[in-house]
C-alpha cells in the first residue's frame, strides 16, 4: 500500500505538470519495455522497439539491474536537454548511494564504477544512452504525447475546478481513495510519503499501465507519475486528431469558446458567435474560469472574458473557430 499524507497546506499546493517530461516519459517507456506487464497489448511493441534500439542505449540496461532504477534518473524538465541536465546535476552522494543500492551484493560494470566516482566520460556515456533511447523510442510519437498531455491536463484541471481535490485525486488512479487527508492505493510493499510543504506534482505518463510511480527527493516537490492515455502502445500513424481529443475532454462548445478568447469578448459576443444563449456561455465560462483557463472582468454593464496563459498553453497554435 502506498499512502501520501496531505495537510491542508499540501492540498493547496497540488498541481498538474503543464507539459510532459521527456526523461520521465523515457523512464516509464524503458520500464515498460523490459517488464512483463500487458504482454498481449505491448508484446509486439516490445519486440519492435528492442530490434530498433542502437548499441548506444545498452548502458541504460546496466543502470536498471533487476528492474531497480536509481532515483537520480527521476527528473522533470520540459525539454530533453533540460531533463538530461537535471540528471547530470544530481548530488554526488545521491548518485553513489543509489548505485550502491541497485548493485548491492552484485558486481558492477566498469563504467558504472566510474560513474560512482564522478568520472566525466561515464556521465557522457549515460547522456548519450538516454538521448539515443529517446530518439528511438519516443521522438516519433512525441507530438502525440504532447497532445495527450494537453487533453489530460484539461481533464484534470476541470475535474479539480468542478468537483474539488477530494473527488479529483482518486479519479486519477483507479482503486485509490482519499480519506482523512491520506491518498492511498494498492502497491507492492508499504510506503508512506509526507510532503512537508514541498508540494505535489501530478504527471501523466502514456507508456505505463501499472501503479503510480513516486519521485520523492529531498528539497523537491513530490511527483506522482500516473498511467493515463489510451492504455496501448503509442504509434505515430495512429495518433488521434488533437482537436478531437481536446473536444472530447472539454466539450466542443467549451473548446470553441476557448479558441475565440485569444481576444477579449463579451458574453453576448460569444453567444452570438457560438449560436447559444448567454446563460450557456456563462455556465461554460464559469467552468473554464474555475480551471484557470480564462479570466472574467466586468466593464460597466458588460462582462469581458479572455484566455489566460494556461488556456493558451492548452490549445497551442490552433486557429480561432
Amino acid at each position: 500500500m502506498t499512502r501520501i499524507h496531505l495537510t491542508a497546506e499540501d492540498v493547496a499546493r497540488v498541481r498538474f505538470a503543464p507539459r510532459p517530461a521527456p526523461v520521465q516519459e523515457l523512464n516509464a517507456a524503458f520500464t515498460m519495455l523490459f517488464g512483463r506487464r500487458d504482454e498481449l497489448l505491448f508484446g509486439r511493441w516490445r519486440r519492435r522497439v528492442l530490434r530498433s534500439l542502437p548499441g548506444a542505449v545498452e548502458p541504460l540496461g546496466d543502470l536498471v539491474p533487476a528492474g531497480r532504477a536509481p532515483v537520480f534518473l527521476d527528473v522533470l524538465g520540459e525539454t530533453l536537454d533540460e531533463g538530461l541536465d537535471l540528471v547530470a546535476a544530481a548530488r554526488p552522494e545521491l548518485v553513489r548511494s543509489e548505485l550502491e543500492r541497485v548493485y548491492a551484493g552484485h558486481p558492477s560494470p566498469r563504467w558504472i564504477r566510474e560513474l560512482h566516482g564522478g568520472d566525466g566520460d561515464a556521465w557522457r556515456v549515460l547522456r548519450r544512452a538516454q538521448r539515443a533511447a529517446f530518439e528511438t523510442m519516443l521522438a516519433p510519437v512525441w507530438p502525440l504525447v504532447r497532445d495527450l498531455h494537453r487533453a489530460e491536463f484539461a481533464r484534470g484541471a476541470l475535474a479539480f475546478a468542478e468537483h474539488g481535490v477530494g473527488a479529483a485525486l482518486p479519479a486519477l488512479v483507479a482503486g485509490s481513495r482519499l480519506r482523512d487527508g491520506v491518498w492511498e492505493w494498492a502497491a507492492p510493499g508499504e510506503r508512506d510519503v509526507r510532503l512537508d510543504g514541498r508540494g505535489l506534482v501530478l504527471l501523466p505518463t502514456f507508456h505505463w499501465t501499472g501503479h503510480p510511480m513516486i519521485q520523492d527527493l529531498p528539497g523537491r516537490p513530490v511527483v506522482v507519475t500516473y498511467a493515463a492515455g489510451p492504455g496501448l502502445p503509442l504509434a505515430p500513424d495512429g495518433a488521434p486528431d488533437s482537436a478531437d481529443s481536446l473536444a472530447t475532454v472539454l466539450g466542443r462548445t467549451r473548446l470553441a469558446l476557448l479558441l475565440l478568447l485569444s481576444r477579449e469578448h463579451t458574453t453576448t459576443s460569444l453567444a452570438r458567435r457560438l449560436g447559444v444563449s448567454n446563460a450557456t456561455v456563462s455556465a461554460h465560462a464559469s467552468a473554464l474560469r474555475g480551471a484557470g483557463l480564462i479570466t472574467t472582468a466586468r466593464a460597466g454593464r458588460s462582462v469581458l472574458h479572455l484566455r489566460t496563459a494556461l488556456g493558451t498553453l492548452l490549445v497551442g497554435d490552433r486557429p480561432r473557430t
